[in-house]
């Protein structure tokens, strides 16, 4: 093996040349059109062009990839996650043109990678599997009929794939036929794969999973577990290891029930077994025949580079250690930072400003140490093409709670700023007594999500005005006098929605008065210093403060690991900003494209009632009416882009009358 095709993007395509070349073995990055200045084209040996802009003409398109392969000289294709990483069909494609799979054998991906089939497998085996039905018959009457034998609530899945995509929580009959038709328009998105499975959902289990590698010699040992239940979306957050809450002998049964439906499947290389733990109890969810995105966490703990383990394997290498002599050490913790503001809506964005704590890259981290994986840079662009995901920050420590305080701090030493992102909502979430004694289960989000965007509006709210001054005033040097006025200048902030009035008045001696809602009056100096931050002294109390413009009368600015957003509204007009005759605007949250209308002009809905649906970052996203209001006007149609602010519809209230014609 010479040289690696991976067939990916982002921190993964990163991740896999970084132990490719560790390894003396060349690489070669292939990439769309919004991904051509990318951080893994420049890193790789060779770059290849893909064309196209989605992920549907570029990264998923086999005949692309593997003339791209031909034209390098490629001898070997490692898949990265996502996209085609467990597509059987273009694992024999590399195999039938020559090519080395860095992956599990086509027959075991088919076996294990559509869930309904790994179920079988797993009955077979004896595993334990919740109640369901994965039937040929993909008719909503016969998701209905199997539901109600099953019992409410249920679960909807993709066969295919993974990451949290096409999956709906059912707990009435009534949501049935909306929740099939949302988790298959996505399944066809994200894998062109639509058929579905029903199952039984537990209301409050864990989501365990073991890390698996087996080699061509029949040897196939797992590597310890990992804790995945802080997710949204059914989108892991927060994974560590070991798990909190499991006993010695109920790591055991996992770890052999693991082994041997991966036996079972013929398997070959690195997969996880995906299970939700229920006291005691546990039953198999799915087994992903490929590298997890939370691999990191399994790499801190046991010391192990997983990447140069699937390049051995496939090589024909035996694995380097057995079962017995395995030995794992202290606590990893990954949070996944991701394009998403705190309600878990993806966004768009640059990034204008990037800093982190030092930190080792793509390798296993020391005990005690920091890693931080991703594909960010000054300038780069987040498009609504691909997922939200930035990055992963890793922690291994002695134990948890010497884990959690360094990723605390680390993660209150990053500053991103230019578009959204959960840096601060994951700090709120290690910071959660729940979550720091180890008892947060699958709904800790559902039960705590709101506590927690209160608490971070409450942590902005207390730097707001210090962080505004210094967006809205550029600071001069120290040198400059500042030229005194009598007169207070009106400043009009916009923050989480609320407008705040504030007076502003030049000192004779420098610096300015602050007059503050309540009355109060605060002393401000801004200085700029020499790196681009800024200090202001508010009233005695210092402060450094970052901040960017976005947009010309916005800034995001992060002060003390607390970042937020904040407009001068000083220009706008006074009062509310609704339409005439009591209107009011559906506005587009983030880039995406519409994929349907839910609703018709005329029609009158209640508070909650979808309204139309847009795709962004593969997945799909209702927006609802937010209180009871009829549809005057739609402003878009299906396929259609829309941007973050564009008004998308008009409702009015509902006893209005409609618009003469």
């Amino acid at each position: 093996m010479k040289k690696i095709l991976i067939a990916n993007r982002g921190e993964i395509a990163r991740r896999v040349i970084h132990t490719a070349h560790a390894m003396g073995i060349a690489s070669v990055a292939v990439y769309s059109d919004p991904d051509a200045r990318a951080l893994h084209v420049r890193e790789a040996t060779q770059s290849h062009a893909l064309g196209g802009t989605t992920s549907a003409d570029s990264y998923l398109r086999i005949d692309k990839l593997l003339a791209a392969a031909q034209a390098t000289g490629a001898d070997a294709v490692h898949p990265g996650y996502g996209f085609l990483s467990e597509n059987a069909d273009f694992a024999q494609a590399v195999l039938d043109a020559g090519l080395t799979w860095i992956g599990p054998p086509p027959a075991a991906m088919r076996a294990l990678g559509d869930k309904a089939h790994a179920k079988a497998l797993a009955l077979a085996q004896g595993l334990p599997c919740l109640p369901g039905y994965a039937g040929d018959e993909q008719s909503a009457a016969r998701f209905g009929a199997e539901a109600e034998r099953i019992g409410y609530p249920v679960m909807v899945k993709a066969i295919a794939g993974g990451g949290g995509r096409g999956m709906r929580l059912v707990t009435d009959p009534e949501q049935l036929p909306a929740a099939l038709v949302a988790a298959r328009s996505e399944a066809l998105a994200g894998f062109g794969c639509g058929d579905l499975l029903i199952e039984r959902a537990l209301s409050a289990p864990r989501h365990v999973e073991l890390q698996l590698f087996a080699d061509t010699h029949g040897a196939c040992i797992h590597l310890g577990e990992r804790d995945c239940s802080v997710q949204r979306r059914y989108q892991k957050l927060i994974e560590e290891s070991p798990c909190p809450a499991l006993s010695t002998a109920l790591r055991t049964r996992l770890g052999d029930c693991a082994v041997a439906l991966a036996r079972a499947a013929g398997y070959v290389g690195a997969g996880t077994v995906e299970f939700l733990v229920d006291g005691d109890a546990f039953y198999l969810m799915e087994m992903n025949p490929r590298l997890q995105v939370e691999h990191p966490v399994t790499e801190a703990v046991t010391g192990f580079d997983l990447v140069q383990w699937q390049i051995r394997v496939a090589r024909g290498e035996p694995l380097p250690i057995a079962q017995h002599a395995l030995a794992l050490r202290g606590h990893a913790i990954e949070v996944r930072l991701c394009a998403e503001d705190t309600h878990f809506r993806p966004h768009t964005g640059r990034v204008l400003h990037f800093t982190a704590p030092q930190a080792s890259a793509f390798a296993p981290a020391p005990l005690g140490g920091l890693r931080l994986d991703h594909a960010l840079e000054p300038g780069g662009e987040v498009t609504a093409d691909y997922d939200a995901l930035l990055g992963k920050l890793i922690v291994h420590a002695a134990t948890r709670e010497q884990a959690i305080a360094t990723l605390l701090r680390a993660l209150r030493a990053i500053t991103l700023l230019g578009l959204p992102n959960n840096r601060a909502f994951l700090v709120a979430c290690l910071e959660h007594p729940v979550f720091r004694a180890g008892q947060a289960l699958l709904p800790f989000l559902t039960e705590h999500a709101q506590a927690l965007r209160e608490r971070l509006v409450e942590e902005e709210r207390a730097l707001l005005y210090p962080a505004a001054l210094c967006a809205v005033y550029p600071a001069a040097p120290t040198s400059t006098p500042a030229l005194p006025c009598g007169f207070a200048r009106p400043l009009r902030l916009r923050h989480q929605g609320e407008i705040l009035p504030l007076a502003v008045r030049a000192r004779v001696q420098g610096g300015m008065h602050v007059d503050l809602p309540g009355g109060e009056v605060a002393d401000v100096r801004l200085v700029a210093l020499p790196d681009g931050s800024r200090r202001c002294n508010w009233s005695g109390v210092e402060y450094l403060v970052r901040v960017v413009p976005v947009g010309e009368r916005r800034w995001h600015w992060q002060i003390a690991g607390v970042d937020g957003w904040v407009d001068d509204a000083s220009l706008e007009p006074s009062g509310h900003t609704v339409a005439a005759g009591g209107a009011t605007e559906l506005r587009a949250p983030f880039n995406g494209r519409v994929l349907a209308l839910a609703a018709e002009i005329g029609q009158v809905l209640a508070a909650g009632d979808t309204v139309l649906v847009i795709e962004s970052m593969k997945l799909e996203h209702q927006l609802a009416c937010p209180a009871a209001a009829r549809l005057a006007e739609l402003f878009v149609s299906p396929g259609q882009q829309v941007a973050p602010g564009q008004v998308l519809a008009r409702l009015v209230p509902p006893a209005a009358q409609p618009d003469p014609t």
